[in-house]
């Protein structure tokens, strides 16, 4: 092998960095000078994971549950997941269509790799969750984009994404809530992207942390779906790497296969932790749930007193898509700026589509104090910058 020119793959050398993580690992640099930095950055909830899931995982390994389960998962949680979406959508899922993954992320990659072959295309919104294009591209597809505005509540409209549908059209993939504009799709308008003709596949990870309106599975409108959710962001397990996916009956083989192949098996005490999370966790959620809703409601009146512009209020998830083109048309310097000068992590909205350029992400998974703390901090700098032409600064 040449030393000077290692063969390093063109996939791996390709794929673009996911900018938050820059930021985050940025933020941690600057912390370890001594200097405190606030994360406002990224979308991982500050709370503990609830005792009795914790507890639950510790049980779970005491009584050997630390072997190779089925690549599947093991049949009890598989049907917790069926039993749940019952429980919350009315729709009746065949436990032997879900799959248990090792996190969200894994699940999005074996849905993709399922649907694509070299050239194949999956249709997102933009903005749009900074890693499905790579997804997409990492695996020899072609990501296309429907644009989506701040003045339509970031919604995908069914005749932009009818107009993009070609022969290679494998998918078209949704997240409602969305990351990063805390919006949620109209049921409406998820009913007529079933009625497309196309495979939807509903990223489904924020369902649960809604403060106003409902969300709605895929389900609920069409079979011909792929649904992915998890445990990360409702449950506070973003460390334990749980996941799942309901998906088609003709699927599920080589789903397995690749499932087999890739990842063997999720962690069985992880799965049995799982199990708890789905049955016995309403009251934990809820307080998390009403926490960041507070949060919520202060985030955005700040951000607006201070000159950002919310075209419309976000009502899920735990972000705030802002509109920052008043101070900056770089969403990508701006944040480092922000970061470096005031010590505040936030994402750069360049990271979640060409449409989010100009735009700031700012996330309150962090307590009510750093938030304000953290706000305070952009504001003196966005004053010490801009000067006092910029009078709600």
């Amino acid at each position: 092998m040449n030393r000077l020119n290692p063969p390093i793959s063109r996939k791996s050398q390709d794929i673009p960095p996911f900018l938050v993580m820059d930021v985050l690992e940025r933020a941690m640099d600057i912390a370890d000078t001594g200097q405190d930095v606030i994360h406002l950055e990224v979308g991982e909830p500050d709370f503990d994971t609830p005792s009795n899931i914790i507890q639950a995982g510790i049980e779970a390994m005491r009584a050997g549950k630390t072997h190779y389960t089925a690549s599947l998962g093991i049949p009890e949680l598989r049907r917790a997941v069926a039993d749940h979406y019952a429980r919350s959508y009315g729709v009746e899922v065949d436990p032997q269509c879900v799959v248990i993954t090792s996190g969200s992320s894994p699940g999005i990659f074996l849905v993709l790799a399922a649907l694509l072959d070299t050239h194949d295309e999956i249709v997102i919104s933009d903005p749009h969750y900074a890693c499905y294009p790579n997804f997409i591209r990492f695996l020899d597809g072609a990501p296309v984009t429907v644009g989506v505005s701040a003045e339509d509540g970031f919604q995908m409209n069914p005749d932009d994404t009818h107009r993009v549908l070609t022969d290679r059209t494998r998918g078209i993939l949704i997240n409602s809530p969305s990351n990063p504009t805390g919006t949620l799709l109209e049921p409406e308008r998820m009913q007529e992207l079933a009625r497309l003709g196309v495979p939807i596949i509903s990223d489904e990870i924020y369902h649960g942390l809604v403060y106003e309106g409902k969300e709605h599975s895929i389900l609920e409108f069409t079979h011909d779906a792929f649904v992915v959710n998890g445990f990360s962001k409702l449950y506070a397990m973003t460390g334990w790497r749980l996941g799942y996916m309901i998906v088609p009956p003709v699927y599920v083989r080589p789903i397995q296969k690749m499932a087999q192949n890739f990842f063997i098996s999720p962690a069985d005490f992880v799965q049995w932790a799982g199990v708890e999370a789905l049955t016995n966790s309403s009251d934990q959620t809820r307080t998390m749930k009403e926490i960041f809703n507070q949060r919520r409601i202060a985030m955005i009146a700040r951000l607006k007193a201070m000159g950002f512009e919310i075209k419309v209020d976000p009502t899920a998830a735990f972000y705030v898509l802002a509109d920052a083109r008043r101070f900056s048309k770089d969403s990508y310097r701006f944040a480092f700026e922000i970061l470096e000068e005031a010590g505040v992590g936030v994402a750069p909205g360049i990271d979640f589509g060409n449409n989010a350029e100009g735009f700031i992400r700012f996330s309150y998974t962090n307590s009510m104090e750093n938030i304000q703390a953290g706000l305070d901090r952009i504001q003196a700098y966005l004053k010490l910058r801009f000067g006092s032409h910029h009078e709600s600064v």
